[in-house]
């Protein structure tokens, strides 16, 4: 079992910045690849970036390409995603996910989840 939790979400205004983090706890050894994806009210679960635990190759949604980042600290077992420049149209929940079969685009392919953290972003 892997355990995850989210950390630094928030309020913050159109064109603001905020990071997240996601730890990582329990059999981190067997992650091949860590995900984040968003869920706005009435949406459904949206990729937004993920990363190979080996390697460090990055992956992001085009909505999103430019503006965030997404990195690891393998040996913190951590997450980050840096979000700047941010828009009302990013407002979301935000999961973090570990999946075990590689970088995948979808969330059935995520083993594990976090319990999300909210990100409003007001205009």
């Amino acid at each position: 079992q892997v355990q995850l939790g989210e950390t630094g979400g928030g309020l913050v205004q159109a064109g603001g910045s905020l990071r997240l983090s996601c730890a990582a706890s329990g059999r981190t050894f067997s992650i091949s690849a860590m995900g984040w994806f968003r869920q706005a009210p009435g949406k459904e679960r949206e990729f937004v970036a993920a990363i190979r635990w080996t390697g460090g190759s990055t992956y992001y949604a085009d909505s999103v390409k430019g503006r965030f980042t997404i990195s690891r600290d393998n040996a913190e077992n951590t997450v980050y995603l840096q979000m700047n420049s941010l828009k009302p149209e990013d407002t979301a929940v935000y999961y973090c996910a570990a999946g075990l079969l590689g970088v995948r685009y979808y969330p059935t392919g995520y083993s594990y989840w976090g319990q999300g953290t909210q990100v409003t972003v007001s205009s």
